[in-house]
C-alpha cells in the first residue's frame, strides 16, 4: 500500500496495523449490537423448518445448555454459511463466505495476524477510501472497541461482514503458507553448525540440547501444527539424497507437502525422539512412541514410528484426535439393510461380531461407532487397544503393550475376570487371541473385534485357519462387516461426467444383480440413473475448488458388505460348506458385495465412479 502502517500497542484495543491517517472520511456505523429479528422466525418463513419445530428446538437448546444455532447444526438442518448468512440478515448485515476468496497479501496485512486471531476479525477488500472486514462475532465488545479505534485512525470508512468461523479460519491460513513458515525457521539461525555436530557423534545430551534448538524445534512444530490444520492422518517423513520429503495422507491419499534440505533431516528426526521419549542414540533398531500435544484448543496424539533405514531414519506419524469421539454409523455412510442388520446383531448379549478390512480402511472407527449404541449404564465394558484412538466415557480402556508381554492374548485372560458384558479386542491377529475371543463369546459376553479379511464372506476360512473350531464358530458368530473406505465428492464444485463403456458395461451388470436385493429408495435412484435411457451414463465427479485443495474431493465415507450369521448360514459354517457369493442363501438375506454399495452410492452423488474403481480394483 502507498499509505505506511504504524503498530499502536498502548492498550488491546490499540494492537491493530493501523494505516497513516487519511483525510477525513466519515466512518460508517460499526457493528450491529444484537439482532433485530429471531433466527426461528427466519427459517420457518424460509420454511427450512416447521413452526411446531421451533419449540422442540429451544427446549433442546435449554436441555443442552447449547445455543440455538449449535442445535440447529448438530442436528444437520442447515449448515454453517446457510446459518450465517441467515444470522446477518437477523442483525441486519451483509454476509460474506471467504472459504474461497483469495485475499491480496496487501489488504490481508492492514490487520496484523495477532490482533486478527485474537478478535477473529480479517480485512478482505480495499476498495478506494473503504475497507471491508470480516467478523465472526459482532456483539463482541473488545473487537469493537479495537475496530473503533482502527477506523478513527486510519481515516478510512468500514463496511462490516458477518462470516463463520469456518470462513475465517480458512482465510485466517493465508497469512502464512506451510513452506514460508518453515523458510522463515531455516533463517532464523545457521543451521549448518548444528548439524555437524549432531553427525559427528556428540554425546546424548548436547544432541537433545540440538533438537531442542530452534529452528528446528520450530519447523517440527510447523510441521505437526499444518498436518492438524490439513486434517491429515499420517505424516511422512523421508530422506533422499538431496533432500528430506514430508508428505500428508489426507483422505487416504498421500501429497507431498514440504521439501526441506537433506541437512536438517536427522535434527527433525532426533527433535521428534525428544518429543516422543524415544532413545536419541538408537538408530540401529526400529522404535514406537506417542507424542501428546494440544493444537488449535484439541487434544492430538501422534503415534510416532521409527525405521531405520540404510544411512537414517525414516518417521511415520498417526495423527489421532483424542477430543473427539467416534461419528454415528449414518455419518460414515451406513444405512438400509447394512444399518439394520448392525443394530439388531450387537445388541444380542452374546456372540461374536466382526469389522474386517485391509489398514487404513476405518475399522477402528466403526466398532467404536457400534460401541456407542450399547454403550449404557447397565453394561460394563472393556476394552483392548494398540492404540487407543477414540476415548469412550463409561467404557475401561486398556493399552497393549507386547514389549512387556502385555498383549492381546495376556490382556483378554485378564479381562474375563474383570466381569465385563461387553469385551472390545482391537485386533484377532493369531490363533491363541482367536481362541479366547471364541470362548469368551461362548460364556456370556458380547465381543466385538477386527480381522485382516477383504470380504466378509472370506472371513470364515480365515478363523478356521486360526483352528477355531467350525462348530464353535457356527455358535458364537453373529455378524460380519467388511468395508472400505471411499472419498466423497466436494459439494462446492460437483459436477456430472459420462461413464467410459467400459465402466458403464460393468456398473450395469453390477446393478441389475442388485436390483431386487435392495430397498424402495435405491431403486429409485437406479431407475432415475443407470436404466434411465436418458440418464444411464451420467456420474457425478468433483471438478476441484479452493475447498477441496483442487482434489474434487472432501472427507470419506465407508462402503460396505454385512453377512447376517442366521440359522441357515450357521449350518454352512458347522458343516465346512463353501458360501458363494452368489448363492441364494446369501440373496435370501438381501447381501449386497461392497463394490455394489460403491456403485450405489456414485449412482446416489456421494462419490465417483473413478473413486469407487480405484479402491476396489482387485
Amino acid at each position: 500500500m502507498a499509505n505506511e502502517k504504524k503498530q499502536i500497542s498502548s492498550t488491546p484495543a490499540q494492537a491493530v496495523g493501523v494505516i497513516k491517517k487519511q483525510p477525513s472520511v466519515n466512518t460508517q456505523p460499526l457493528l450491529a449490537e444484537g439482532g433485530k429479528k429471531d433466527i426461528l422466525a427466519i427459517l420457518v418463513e424460509k420454511k427450512i423448518i416447521k413452526p411446531e419445530q421451533t419449540a422442540d428446538m429451544q427446549a433442546q437448546a435449554k436441555k443442552d445448555k447449547k445455543s440455538i444455532e449449535d442445535v440447529l447444526i448438530d442436528q444437520k438442518i442447515i449448515d454453517i454459511e446457510k446459518l450465517t448468512e441467515i444470522k446477518a440478515e437477523t442483525k441486519e448485515m451483509p454476509y460474506v463466505n471467504l472459504a474461497e476468496k483469495q485475499i491480496p497479501k496487501e489488504v490481508l496485512e492492514i490487520i496484523t495476524p495477532e490482533v486478527a486471531k485474537n478478535y477473529k476479525i480479517i480485512c478482505f477488500n480495499k476498495a478506494g477510501s473503504t475497507l471491508e472486514i470480516g467478523v465472526v462475532d459482532p456483539s463482541n465488545l473488545k473487537a469493537r472497541e479495537a475496530l473503533n479505534f482502527f477506523a478513527k485512525e486510519s481515516g478510512y470508512s468500514i463496511k462490516y461482514h458477518l462470516i463463520s468461523e469456518a470462513s475465517f479460519n480458512k482465510a485466517i491460513k493465508q497469512y502464512s503458507s506451510l513452506s514460508e513458515e518453515v523458510d522463515v525457521a531455516l533463517k532464523a539461525r545457521e543451521e549448518e553448525e548444528q548439524i555437524k555436530e549432531l553427525e559427528h557423534g556428540e554425546k546424548q545430551g548436547k544432541t537433545e540440547e540440538i533438537s531442542k534448538a530452534a529452528p528446528v524445534s520450530k519447523i517440527v512444530s510447523v510441521i505437526l501444527r499444518h498436518a492438524v490444520d490439513g486434517h491429515a492422518s499420517d505424516i511422512h517423513i523421508e530422506p533422499y539424497q538431496n533432500e528430506s520429503r514430508i508428505r500428508y495422507r489426507v483422505d487416504g491419499i498421500l501429497h507431498t507437502s514440504l521439501t526441506l534440505p537433506r541437512s536438517v533431516h536427522d535434527a527433525v528426526v532426533a527433535r521428534i525422539k525428544v518429543l516422543a521419549s524415544l532413545k536419541l542414540d538408537e538408530t540401529r533398531l526400529p522404535q514406537d512412541g506417542r507424542i501428546r500435544l494440544e493444537i488449535n484448543g484439541k487434544r492430538i496424539d501422534f503415534r510416532v514410528s521409527i525405521m531405520p533405514l540404510v544411512t537414517t531414519e525414516k518417521v511415520v506419524m498417526r495423527i489421532l484426535d483424542v477430543s473427539k469421539g467416534a461419528p454415528e454409523l449414518p455419518d460414515l455412510g451406513y444405512e438400509g439393510r447394512n444399518l439394520k442388520v448392525i443394530d439388531t446383531n450387537v445388541k444380542k448379549t452374546d456372540g461374536l461380531f466382526l469389522v474386517t478390512g485391509p489398514t487404513g480402511s476405518g475399522k477402528s472407527t466403526t466398532i467404536f461407532s457400534i460401541l456407542n449404541i450399547i454403550n449404557k449404564e447397565g453394561v460394563n465394558i472393556s476394552t483392548l487397544e494398540d492404540p487407543v484412538e477414540y476415548f469412550l466415557e463409561g467404557a475401561n480402556q486398556a493399552q497393549i503393550r507386547s514389549q512387556i508381554g502385555f498383549s492381546f492374548a495376556t490382556g483378554l485372560r485378564s479381562l474375563l475376570r474383570q466381569d465385563p458384558d461387553i469385551i472390545m479386542v482391537g485386533e484377532i491377529r493369531d490363533n491363541e487371541t482367536a481362541e479366547l475371543a471364541i470362548h469368551a463369546a461362548l460364556t456370556g459376553h458380547m465381543v466385538l473385534s477386527t480381522l485382516h479379511t477383504n470380504d466378509a464372506v472370506g472371513t470364515i476360512p480365515r478363523l478356521m485357519d486360526m483352528k477355531v473350531e467350525p462348530f464353535l464358530l457356527s455358535s458364537t458368530l453373529n455378524g460380519i462387516v467388511a468395508q472400505r473406505l471411499l472419498r466423497r465428492i466436494c459439494e462446492h464444485c460437483k459436477i456430472e461426467e459420462e461413464m467410459s463403456e467400459d465402466v458403464y458395461k460393468d456398473v450395469l451388470v453390477e446393478v441389475k444383480k442388485a436390483y431386487d436385493l435392495v430397498g424402495d429408495e435405491v431403486k429409485k435412484v437406479f431407475d432415475s440413473t443407470i436404466l434411465n435411457k436418458e440418464k444411464e451414463r451420467v456420474s457425478y465427479k468433483g471438478k476441484g475448488c479452493s475447498r477441496c485443495g483442487d482434489s474434487g474431493y472432501s472427507g470419506r465415507l465407508s462402503i460396505a458388505e454385512v453377512l447376517e450369521v442366521n440359522d441357515e448360514v450357521s449350518g454352512y459354517i458347522a458343516n465346512k460348506k463353501e458360501i458363494a457369493y452368489d448363492s441364494d442363501l446369501l440373496k435370501k438375506q438381501k447381501f449386497i458385495t461392497i463394490k455394489q454399495d460403491g456403485i450405489i452410492r456414485a449412482l446416489q452423488g456421494i462419490t465417483s465412479m473413478e473413486e469407487v474403481f480405484r479402491v476396489m480394483s482387485d
